[in-house]
């Protein structure tokens, strides 16, 4: 988690990337933000994210966009 968390910060350190449950949905991460930190994560956590799992759901808290890496790692495995 800590390392998602500091790709956050880099992204855009103003928010609480810990407790924040609505990225997406309060426009806190913009489309461009995201396309950054969908190319930073594929490159730290070594996976491949399809734009099928692409969607506020899996990005709109550090929780879930960890869950969806770790789908993403075992579905490699």
């Amino acid at each position: 988690m800590e390392e998602l968390i500091e790709i956050l910060e880099g992204i855009d350190p103003d928010h609480d990337y810990e407790n924040s449950k609505d990225l997406i949905d309060a426009h806190k991460l913009s489309s461009l933000s995201i396309i950054s930190l969908v190319a930073e994560l594929e490159e730290e956590f070594d996976v491949t994210i399809p734009a099928t799992q692409i969607v506020p759901e899996n990005f709109n808290s550090a929780d879930a966009m960890l869950a969806m890496i770790r789908r993403l790692e075992e579905a490699d495995a």
